[in-house]
């Protein structure tokens, strides 16, 4: 009688990975250490890793965390030896798959750069068993394709994506360096102040709230800096570009919020009933899209710009109607 159990011959083959040392990137400032070891130790369950925190294995520092321990950009995490699952592949479905590889935008022997849609994570982990980056890997057929920077959930537009590890490097070392050029579209509500240009106010992450991460204006947190200009003026809202001298987590919604105009649809730092007042009117995402990225590579000048989509150039056509 054959047995239901798989065999040794059929199942994945296992690897005993070294113990190594990975340092935390700008981009991955404030990630969760458990969401951090998932996208490292592919093939491991999750289950796993979360034992190995509880063991005290994992060490920040050179100390033991918690799981929902947040991480600091320039912090080494020691991950121990593992033994890793080969071959191991997230299933995307074949819809969002598509949709990804008609998503790039630019094609470059190193990079892609996509317009991500507005909903779709950037990884899977917290409950996601994929992100926009598997769907990515899946469409081309390119499992080492890396984010090279992220994007909200919420947030749509201009996404870096490494086609290879050393080349995934050399475009987190230019972020890091400020030598990439973001610019955005923000529609925030009421009128934006014409004197108001330069939003120049620190930052500072605070502890876990509700279950959501908080970012606050505070003078012993980390210098932040938003150039707001007004590109069109709603009855009820205002549109603008906005460009990033700094990269801080949350860093236009918040600096929005600072300064009484907060990013429309924004459930975490806007307007509970200005909100409740542009969902009436259809419009129910997050207003906030990355238009631009553009930087040097290799002698070569990058200057990529992503579109917004139908359904919020549709918005903007409600807000027009209402003028």
């Amino acid at each position: 009688m054959a047995s239901s159990d798989r065999s040794s011959e059929d199942a994945a083959p296992l690897e005993t990975s070294r113990a190594r040392h990975e340092r935390v990137t700008d981009d991955e400032d404030g990630q969760r250490i458990d969401n951090f070891l998932i996208k490292r130790c592919t093939g491991v369950p999750r289950s796993h890793v979360y034992r190995l925190i509880r063991k005290g294995d994992v060490r920040v520092d050179g100390r033991r965390v918690k799981q929902t321990r947040k991480l600091v950009a320039g912090e080494q995490v020691r991950i121990p030896a593992i033994r890793v699952q080969l071959n191991e592949e997230v299933s995307v479905p074949d819809k969002l798959a598509a949709a990804a590889g008609k998503a790039i935008v630019f094609e470059h022997p190193d990079f892609l750069l996509v317009n991500k849609p507005a909903g779709i994570a950037v990884h899977g982990g917290s409950g996601l068993a994929f992100g926009f980056i598997d769907a990515i890997r899946q469409s081309l057929q390119e499992p080492k394709l890396e984010l090279a920077h992220r994007l909200d959930k919420a947030t749509s537009g201009c996404l870096l994506i490494g086609r290879s590890l050393k080349a995934n490097r050399q475009l987190q070392d230019l972020f890091r360096q400020r030598a990439i050029s973001k610019r955005y579209l923000a529609l925030v509500n009421g009128r934006w102040p014409e004197e108001v240009s330069l939003v120049d106010a620190r930052l500072k992450k605070n502890v876990e709230q509700a279950g959501e991460r908080r970012v606050t204006v505070d003078p012993e947190g980390q210098e932040a800096r938003t150039r707001f200009a007004i590109r069109q003026r709603y009855t009820q809202a205002t549109l603008m570009d906005v460009e990033l001298d700094t990269g801080r987590t949350h860093q236009i919604r918040v600096h929005a919020r600072h300064t009484g105009h907060a990013v429309v649809g924004d459930t975490r730092y806007g307007d509970n009933n200005a909100n409740t007042r542009f969902r009436q009117a259809g419009l129910a995402r997050l207003y906030l899209h990355s238009s631009e990225l553009a930087f040097d590579w290799q002698g070569e000048r990058i200057a990529v710009t992503a579109p917004v989509d139908a359904a919020w150039e549709k918005s903007l056509a409600v807000l027009e109607r209402q003028r």
